[in-house]
């Protein structure tokens, strides 16, 4: 009755660690970065586990080809065209729930297959640098200069296989994307509605306790 009762208990954890390559896809707004994530899985049974992870990614470069236009009509010139510069990264916090799909989180023999579903907030931060000097006070610019962050909550999905490698390890490569779920309008950023929307492909190992 007691290892009956003793395995019946237990509830193993995992913690997993990766890196991986970001994507930002929205128009305007495209670049690369690389980042790290750190993931703790609560196992409740073969196939499910809540997971909680923390994702932080370098600086992404983009270039926003903009116009600032005059306020009053006696201003000249009228239109005075500019790049800008930004640099941007992000931080997220998840939630969410893994579900294996083929296998479960303590096979050994054979590989493993899962999805992710769960909700995220995206901690921004955005860098602007125009290469002319823009006098505000004149003119009306699209985004502005200097530094600020903003916030999104997102929904988040990902697809991944595992491999176990023996002593409770296991290797796993995913993809995920981040789905914006909210604007919070910046007047630093060029493009707000749906953005950002991140896509990571991510190489890591999961060790099981």
């Amino acid at each position: 009755v007691f290892p009956i009762f003793a395995t019946a208990q237990k509830k193993p954890i995992s913690i997993a660690t990766d890196i991986g390559m970001q994507r930002s896809f929205k128009k305007e707004q495209q670049y690369w970065a690389v980042g790290h994530t750190i993931q703790l899985q609560y196992h409740v049974s073969p196939k499910d586990a809540p997971y909680l992870w923390l994702s932080y990614y370098s600086n992404g470069k983009f270039v926003n080809h903009l116009t600032a236009t005059a306020k009053l009509p006696i201003t000249v010139p009228q239109q005075i065209n500019y790049d800008n510069n930004a640099k941007m990264h992000f931080k997220q916090f998840s939630i969410g729930w893994k579900r294996y799909l083929k296998g479960s989180y303590d096979a050994v023999e054979k590989w493993n297959m899962y999805g992710y579903g769960g909700f995220g907030l995206v901690l921004g931060w955005v860098n602007n640098s125009h290469d002319k000097n823009i006098d505000t006070s004149l003119y009306v610019v699209p985004v502005r200069a200097g530094k600020a962050n903003f916030k999104r909550l997102t929904v988040d999905l990902g697809l991944g296989a595992e491999f176990p490698v023996g002593a409770d390890i296991y290797f796993y490569t995913e993809g995920r994307v981040w789905l914006p779920t909210t604007d919070y309008p910046s007047k630093f950023i060029f493009v707000n509605k749906d953005a950002p929307l991140l896509g990571m492909f991510n190489l890591g190992i999961r060790v099981l306790f």
